[in-house]
């Protein structure tokens, strides 16, 4: 129960102290973008490794050399915890904005962070403001971000490895041509929902996955990039889950 006191204080604290920032920074935004999303992300991702600190995850980290400094990717990891972006977000090495489900717009503070950061806030009931998300984080990634988004869709509480993707959750990676990297997550949910108050000390791996190709493909080809995707990262958890 002190860990989960501890993250909670230290969340409190980090959202009301950074509230300046964040006025600046939507200030700058429009001067220098790159700069203030840059800066946002080292800070919100300071604030994260406090959080899994305080909370006892040990983390290993696997892959990461799939990952390019200069080329952007659209991360696709399963979903199991409210830790999963906690953890992950640290290790991408370059400035990524996550698709989030437009219920998360509305957390005080924090939202605000997020918009900094080029996340988008995706509306699952409305097509035509789904597609808007996608067809603008494809061009965040033209214009050289990474995205990220759960394929998933939502949260697996259940026993399988993973839950069915999204119809369309790849189209991003269509739309921008570039590459697919699965990211295998075990374990995030021994933190906190296994045990829901508790926080416990927990070890997590994250894998990056080999990066999966979809520039040039045909529509046949393309259409199978999200089974390529749903194999390789079930494969990683599976595999890594002995390794707990």
């Amino acid at each position: 129960m002190f860990r989960f006191i501890g993250a909670a204080v230290w969340t409190v604290i980090f959202l009301i102290l950074s509230i300046p920032f964040i006025l600046v920074f939507f200030l700058l935004r429009f001067i220098c973008p790159k700069f203030v999303a840059n800066a946002s992300q080292t800070i919100v991702c300071g604030a994260f490794r406090m959080v899994y600190f305080i909370s006892g995850v040990k983390l290993t980290v696997l892959g990461k050399e799939n990952l390019s400094k200069d080329t952007p990717v659209l991360l696709v990891p399963n979903h199991r915890s409210i830790f999963d972006i906690i953890v992950t977000y640290p290790e991408c090495i370059m400035q990524t904005g996550y698709v989030a489900k437009k219920e998360t717009s509305k957390i005080p503070v924090f939202s605000l962070w997020m918009r900094l950061m080029n996340c988008q806030f995706l509306d699952r009931k409305n097509l035509r403001k789904g597609l808007k998300v996608i067809n603008k984080s494809a061009e965040l990634i033209k214009s050289g971000k990474s995205m990220c988004i759960f394929p998933e869709g939502t949260r697996n509480k259940g026993t399988e490895p993973l839950l069915p993707f999204h119809d369309g959750s790849l189209k991003i990676a269509e739309k921008a041509e570039c590459p697919v990297v699965p990211v295998a997550i075990n374990n995030t949910e021994e933190i906190f929902e296994a045990h829901f108050p508790k926080i416990k000390k927990t070890h997590v791996i994250i894998e990056f996955c080999k990066p999966i190709e979809t520039k040039g493909l045909s529509r046949a080809e393309i259409r199978e990039v999200s089974v390529k995707a749903q194999e390789a990262l079930k494969d990683a958890y599976l595999r890594n889950q002995k390794l707990i």
